[in-house]
């Protein structure tokens, strides 16, 4: 692509999670916050926080206090609830303020990847929601901008698993169309949902929440073989700390993302013109924080073994890979693109 006109403007790429949201920018500066905000629950808390609104680690630090929003869910802004539009402003909002030079008043150029979902249904509702905090927008798909970011733009593709959806698309040396993209609302989120509840079903008298469950799965998930050591926890069982074993239900709760995850890969290599497939099966690429579940990557490879072989690389440090994509794409893109996408 031609070099980007306005040399300038402060080009940033943001990658808007569900979970975790990261900002890259052209000056070198790189945030990743979680996805929260929320306002003082009321007089007490307020007096207490001292602050209108918290975002991010603190807005769970301090969770109690508050009126406590995750905007994003399923990929989707939650549309029905103005809190949740207008977390959505002040997560994005936040973002910026911490990359944006105080005193500086250069113009904005950003790149906003979202879940494929959301790309297809909200994508000028998140404009709307989005207006006035930058110069020029374009909104880009997370699978899209991963690819970009990798430069596997040709004849690949990305399944990026994030805690909303798990997103899929193939490139073809072109943007991606919406034919050549899915969404699967089998994700994280899933994952942590049925975690609890299965342990929740064996120790009926524990005590956790599913931030806790969280904080499990991401470092201990796996499919396939468990671990040599068993996965044991500490919680409160009638308020007396007690380690409990969620090996059985860890393995169980990450392997419901493989089949879906596997019958969605095999239906869009099928879609791929005949002479390309193989070139695609040996460039898939795994990203999004669901994919560091331990044996993920290879039990999806051993899985191309029915439709010829394939490769399966994990992307190790997914936490800005979306983002530094959108920043690519910022850098890249000439002004007919984006007046051309930023509409």
């Amino acid at each position: 692509m031609a070099a980007n006109q306005n040399s300038n403007a402060l080009m940033v790429g943001i990658d808007l999670g569900t979970s975790r949201s990261a900002i890259s920018t052209s000056s070198g500066e790189r945030v990743v916050i979680d996805s929260f905000v929320g306002w003082p629950a009321d007089l007490v808390a307020r007096k207490i926080l001292k602050r209108e609104v918290l975002v991010g680690k603190d807005a769970l630090d301090n969770r109690t206090m508050l009126d406590l929003r995750r905007p994003l869910e399923r990929g989707l802004i939650k549309e029905a609830s103005e809190k949740d539009v207008e977390a959505v402003r002040e997560l994005v909002g936040h973002l910026l303020s911490i990359v944006k030079k105080s005193g500086k008043d250069s113009a904005v150029r950003a790149v906003l990847g979202v879940p494929a979902s959301a790309l297809r249904t909200n994508k000028q509702y998140l404009r709307d929601v989005l207006k006035g905090l930058f110069d020029k927008l374009i909104i880009v798909s997370e699978p899209f901008a991963v690819a970009y970011g990798l430069d596997a733009l040709l004849h690949s593709m990305i399944i990026d698993i994030g805690a909303g959806t798990t997103d899929f698309c193939v490139m073809k040396g072109r943007y991606p169309t919406d034919e050549d993209q899915r969404t699967l609302t089998v994700a994280g989120d899933s994952v942590d949902l049925q975690l609890q509840q299965l342990v929740r079903e064996r120790y009926p008298d524990a005590d956790f929440t599913v931030f806790m469950v969280r904080e499990w799965k991401e470092k201990w998930g796996f499919v396939g073989d468990a671990p040599k050591d068993p996965i044991v926890v500490t919680v409160p069982v009638k308020g007396v700390p007690t380690e409990i074993d969620i090996t059985a239900e860890m393995k169980t709760a990450c392997e419901s993302l493989v089949p879906p995850i596997i019958e969605t890969m095999y239906a869009l290599l099928a879609e791929v013109e005949p002479e390309f497939q193989e070139r695609v099966r040996k460039s898939i690429t795994l990203a999004g924080g669901g994919g560091l579940i331990r044996n993920l990557g290879p039990r999806l490879q051993c899985a191309l073994e029915k439709v010829g072989g394939g490769v399966v690389k994990v992307v190790e440090d997914p936490t800005f890979v979306g983002a530094d994509g959108c920043l690519a794409i910022a850098r890249d893109a000439p002004d007919a693109d984006w007046d051309k996408l930023g509409r």
